[in-house]
């Protein structure tokens, strides 16, 4: 059994990010999925003067919850094209507190978003730059039109062929982490 941590990258109360999260996190039966809401979390703006400040406390908790994993499952949100501000800079200051805070890490990474690219462009920014920090993206799933596709109230993939595509994807997930 693997403890697997999962999050979104957004900051949204009504974020479809951490839908998607908590949908996925609720699949995995066979490990220990302890799914975290990163707008629970104070981080100051990241700055140098800050940073001189000392390291904020919530920081070194995510940074151990981190560690304690297995492995992740991170959902990033988009804006203009990219992450969101919210998440940036919380991957500054965990970058701050250890450059290579996702080392040994397995990670599944998604994205969703209202529209057909499903958040594609955050998915693609971040699998070039978590890598830097030590990250191993061993899947990436985009989710478009969530709305559309995903019943919130039923709390199911409505569109079969998403539904396939999502579980091949968490199938190999799985396994990835498993060996």
């Amino acid at each position: 059994m693997k403890k697997i941590l999962a999050f979104a990258g957004s900051n949204s109360s009504n974020s479809i990010n951490q839908k998607l999260v908590s949908y996925v996190a609720s699949r995995f039966k066979a490990h220990t999925v302890k799914v975290l809401r990163l707008s629970d979390y104070n981080f100051p703006m990241y700055s140098e003067d800050a940073e001189r400040e000392g390291f904020p406390g919530m920081g070194l908790g995510l940074k151990q919850d981190i560690k304690d994993a297995d492995a992740l499952i991170i959902a990033v949100n988009e804006h203009n094209g990219s992450w969101s501000a919210f998440f940036k800079n919380i991957v500054d200051w965990l970058s701050r507190i250890d450059r290579n805070f996702l080392e040994g890490k397995k990670i599944l990474l998604m994205s969703t978003s209202p529209g057909k690219r499903g958040g594609l462009s955050s998915l693609e920014f971040a699998k070039l730059v978590l890598p830097r920090f030590g990250a191993e993206i061993v899947e990436s799933f985009s989710f478009p039109s969530f709305y559309e596709n995903y019943d919130e109230k039923a709390q199911q993939i409505t569109n079969e062929t998403l539904l396939l595509g999502l579980n091949e994807v968490l199938s190999t997930f799985e396994h990835q982490i498993n060996t």
